[in-house]
């Protein structure tokens, strides 16, 4: 019997085996060896490369940082410029930073797939990042010891001397509501929906040439090798192990090597309910490269779907995690105000960055904008916000976001 296309993947002592039957009956083999690191050589050099991912990162961590310094000169117009930095604008501590031609807000909703055809929303998203950026500097830095309440903003101490929170009239911080959302916005969406997106990989003659290893001028990395790094620079770029960074990851005193996406697949990770996430998107990241080495690109977009589902869920997870943190604190015998905002704060950004999450069977978010737009409003949408919220409300929220999902409320937060 003829048989146009067969495919069979088969796992066997760290090999994939991939089998496909010709027009002809006649079987071929290829196998694609599952490297143990994220090493990857031509000609004895690397061709691993991810540099503008790890300046990224670096810059979002002097921008948050800066948002929580109430001593900052001219602080709005000093964020901004940090937020859309200007090549050889002296914005950053680091010079190495300040003489990049990279920004953050270039990139912010800026995915192939989801922003390209879609200009409106992604200049939205943005004008709702420089408004939480104007908002701590109009709203929160005037009230930095001022004690906060419903209807003004101010300072809330965590309970037995804990930390300070910095919360606008509603109880949100907008230091948290910018750095949770921008993992969705830049970390995520530049991730699943850019880089990994068969619309960057397979660009123009992307497949051609790496197919005849046709590499990029002056670079020792095909395009489409480069693009797949990009994805996992957003991911791992700021690690000390790059080859191996679930070094840092994996391990219930390990924290992840950011404050974005390291961090909570990190978190996710060392909850028992989610043990082994870690393992399956880095697996992933490699296989997928090896992969493109080996042109087998059927096993490239396989592994994508993975890191797709995978990212997705850690968002998810930890905004009901958040959300389920707050509703104890809430339901607390003697509620520890300052904490319980400090949570939900949390849980809005990651609520947020739902909308850039991707369901790789629709190939579309698992919550859309306007659904999102929807469960925020639920969450602080009351004439006192965070004031206001209750209980029944947060569990109504987490029951909504995890339906989406395959894990439960309880298990996301425990």
């Amino acid at each position: 019997m003829k048989i146009n296309k067969f495919l069979n993947l088969i796992c066997l002592s760290g090999l994939l085996i991939f089998a496909s039957c010709s027009d002809d009956d006649d079987t071929t083999f290829n196998q694609i060896e599952e490297p143990a690191t994220y090493v990857f050589e031509r000609n004895g050099e690397s061709t691993v490369s991810f540099g503008g991912q790890t300046t990224r990162i670096a810059m979002s961590e002097e921008i948050i940082s800066a948002l929580m310094n109430s001593m900052l000169t001219d602080a709005e117009a000093t964020i901004d410029a940090m937020f859309a930095h200007v090549e050889g604008e002296n914005n950053f501590s680091n010079a190495d930073l300040n003489a990049s031609d990279k920004s953050v807000r270039s990139k912010t909703a800026a995915s192939r797939d989801y922003f390209s055809a879609n200009t409106t929303e992604a200049i939205a998203i943005r004008s709702e990042f420089d408004g939480w950026i104007k908002s701590q500097v109009d709203e929160v830095f005037p009230n930095w010891t001022v004690t906060a309440t419903a209807g003004t903003a101010g300072v809330l101490q965590e309970a037995g001397g804990g930390s300070n929170r910095y919360v606008n009239a509603r109880g949100l911080e907008y230091n948290q509501a910018f750095g949770k959302s921008l993992i969705g916005a830049l970390m995520t969406d530049q991730a699943l929906n850019n880089y990994l997106s068969t619309s960057v990989l397979d660009e123009a003659d992307n497949v051609e040439n790496n197919n005849n290893e046709v590499v990029a001028e002056g670079k020792n990395y095909t395009t489409m090798e480069h693009k797949w790094d990009e994805a996992y620079g957003y991911l791992y770029g700021a690690s000390e192990t790059p080859a191996t960074p679930n070094v840092n990851i994996i391990g219930t005193d390990k924290e992840g090597d950011d404050s974005f996406l390291s961090k909570y697949i990190s978190r996710v990770e060392n909850d028992s309910d989610f043990a082994g996430i870690a393992a399956d998107i880095f697996n992933a990241f490699k296989l997928g490269r090896a992969a493109i080495v080996a042109k087998e690109y059927t096993v490239r977009d396989q592994q994508a779907a993975i890191i797709r589902k995978k990212v997705s869920e850690v968002i998810a997870i930890r905004a009901v995690y958040y959300l389920q943190q707050g509703k104890s604190l809430l339901e607390a015998s003697t509620v520890d105000t300052a904490a319980a905002f400090h949570d939900l704060s949390e849980g809005y950004g990651f609520i947020y960055s739902l909308q850039f999450t991707r369901n790789p069977d629709t190939n579309a978010p698992y919550f859309t904008r306007a659904e999102v737009r929807a469960l925020i409003e639920q969450l602080i949408g009351g004439a006192n916000g965070f004031w206001d919220v209750t209980p029944e409300t947060l569990q109504t929220i987490s029951e909504a976001i995890a339906a989406k999902f395959d894990f439960t409320v309880e298990q996301a937060g425990s």
